[in-house]
């Protein structure tokens, strides 16, 4: 017995869609490996954007324990050592007055 029409038209459909989702996967794959590349580049040469806000690729000159110094700031600090979430990493500090020299905070550097 032969396949009606409309069956051999359904496995055509079929056979086209999945190579069609084949086809998808890879230049997904292709293009995931090549930002992956990308970043690797990137974290080699900070971009300007970076630089502008206060946080490079570069490894910071911090410790993961910090102690604050007379004068500085969370902002300061932020921005010396690349964590922007200090206050998150660090419960004891309630708000930006409970800063004082020789407070030891917890540095997450964020590359």
């Amino acid at each position: 017995m032969g396949k009606s029409s409309s069956m051999v038209v359904a496995e055509k459909i079929s056979w086209y869609c999945a190579v069609f989702a084949s086809m998808m996967l890879l230049m997904n794959f292709c293009h995931v490996a090549e930002e992956g590349s990308t970043a690797i580049v990137q974290k080699q040469q900070p971009t300007t954007t970076m630089m502008i806000a206060g946080y490079s690729d570069r490894r910071p000159a911090c410790d993961e324990i910090y102690e604050v110094k007379e004068g500085e700031t969370l902002q300061t600090i932020s921005e010396k050592c690349g964590d922007p979430y200090i206050v998150e990493g660090n419960p004891h500090i309630h708000d930006h007055d409970d800063l004082f020299p020789g407070l030891l905070i917890r540095i997450t550097p964020t590359f």
